[in-house]
């Protein structure tokens, strides 16, 4: 039995029906796995693979995609099964035909994103541990949020960076913004079930226009870090945000904690794709610190 044909028969018997997709061959990479489409003509599936010490980051990805499905919320590919094979490892999910956006669907997205955020947790984090990108992302429950952003997001970024190289002026005043959280973090926000990578490349929209949502970094924290991200790099028009505050208003001082949260999504760009993001990690910092 080869790689596909053991994963053919684990979708089998986590259906419960037989699945006979013909000969097909990868037919795409994203920036860290293997991917490809797997149909019968009646069932299917969107398969991600990878080395075997990639398993971990398979099942994480898998529980994130069947929280936030289970909120019955914003829509989002099931994961159906995750496993390996020799000298490889696999997650099964969902295969959700692509369409295009309508008029309404980034407001639809915005509206069930809010209600995505209305499932919270007595803590901060998550169960496990998972990846953020291809890097590491600590989610050790934490009572405070103040301390989780702190030293599980921002303080690990820094001190990651400071193991590839980037020290100096980033680090020193990295550790000064690290001092002085309590003044920027202003508000007492719930533990609410986040995508954690919610970028523009991470969303979609089926063929009846309804928003899809994939590939998270899923944790409990302040539901504001998933609408920072929106901003980050664009491609969230101001349908999406009216209607997200008309479900769910933001607090006041938002836009202060919009930079200190998107810090740690410039500083793990930083570590994963070198220093090119190095003068706009240096910018945020300054100008967070001088909100201090």
């Amino acid at each position: 039995m080869n790689f596909l044909q053991y994963i053919v028969t684990h979708i089998s018997e986590q259906t419960g029906t037989r699945f006979s997709p013909p000969q097909h061959r990868a037919n795409s990479f994203d920036t860290i796995n293997q991917t490809t489409r797997l149909t019968d003509g009646q069932q299917d599936w969107f398969v991600k693979t990878n080395s075997a010490n990639k398993l971990d980051m398979f099942e994480a990805e898998a529980e994130g995609l069947n929280a936030m499905h289970n909120t019955q919320s914003i829509r989002v590919a099931r994961a159906l099964c995750t496993g390996s094979y020799e000298d490889n490892s696999y997650i099964v999910i969902e295969y959700i035909h692509s369409g295009r956006a309508t008029r309404h669907s980034q407001a639809m997205a915005g509206e069930r994103l809010a209600a995505m955020h209305r499932e919270v947790a007595k803590q901060f984090g998550w169960h496990r541990n998972n990846t953020i990108g291809a890097t590491f992302q600590r989610n050790t429950w934490t009572d405070d949020w103040i301390t989780f952003w702190r030293d599980q997001r921002l303080n690990f970024q820094l001190e990651l960076a400071a193991q590839n190289g980037f020290s100096g002026r980033l680090q020193s005043s990295g550790e000064r913004l690290l001092s002085c959280f309590h003044h920027l973090i202003d508000h007492a926000p719930q533990a609410s079930l986040l995508h954690g990578d919610l970028w523009s490349g991470n969303i979609s929209y089926n063929l009846q226009g309804e928003p899809v949502i994939f590939d998270p970094a899923c944790y409990f924290g302040d539901r504001e870090a998933d609408i920072a991200m929106t901003e980050l790099f664009g491609g969230f028009n101001a349908n999406f945000y009216t209607a997200y505050n008309a479900t769910w208003p933001l607090d006041t001082g938002y836009q202060t904690r919009k930079s200190l949260y998107n810090l740690y999504h410039i500083l793990n760009h930083l570590n994963l794709f070198g220093a090119g993001y190095a003068g706009q990690a240096q910018n945020l910092i300054d100008r967070l610190l001088s909100e201090c």
